[in-house]
């Protein structure tokens, strides 16, 4: 089989770009920046970030094989994915938008359980700055705001009183 584009027909694909001015421009102009994004994996009540989770690599998510039947994962243990965005203002940055999905792994039995959309979905939704932490338990919430606090105080201190609100226990 052939794997060639056919002529005259131009091939899509998603640009990752720096924030360094792209001169790109004509098709597949639009781009989705993620250099101001970081994922960050609750497992067990410890809050760590895992760029890898950005393409499904995370720590916990390597050797899984997921399904999108909830069932498939009898045995599994919540683990969330909370995508932060930084934002930037004129008074300096800030923790501007974080959304939780979630997922379940069965170590032992290498399955999981997760909705790709849905993590798609919320990442968009970091990246627009809104919060969805529903879902996340008092020590889930803890273990958030203890690793944002510490890896920034003064972001933490420059976000929304949504955010800090979203994470009060």
């Amino acid at each position: 089989m052939d794997n060639k584009e056919p002529s005259g027909k131009k091939q899509i694909a998603l640009n990752i770009v720096s924030s360094k001015r792209s001169k790109h421009t004509g098709f597949g102009a639009g781009s989705i920046d993620l250099n101001n994004v970081s994922p960050v994996i609750i497992d067990q009540g410890e809050a760590k970030v895992d760029v890898g989770a950005i393409h499904a690599k995370s720590k916990v998510e390597k050797g899984i094989k997921f399904s999108a039947n909830r069932e498939d994962v009898p045995n599994g243990r919540l683990v969330w994915v909370v995508w932060v965005a930084v934002d930037r203002t004129p008074e300096g940055q800030l923790y501007g938008g974080a959304t939780a999905c979630e997922m379940w792994i069965d170590t032992e039995a290498r399955r999981g359980y997760k909705v790709l959309a849905d993590h798609v979905n919320k990442l968009d939704a970091a990246l627009k700055r809104k919060i969805i932490l529903d879902g996340l338990t008092d020590e889930d919430k803890t273990a958030l705001k203890e690793l944002l606090v510490t890896r920034n105080e003064e972001w933490w201190e420059a976000s929304s009183e949504e955010l800090k609100k979203a994470l009060e226990v």
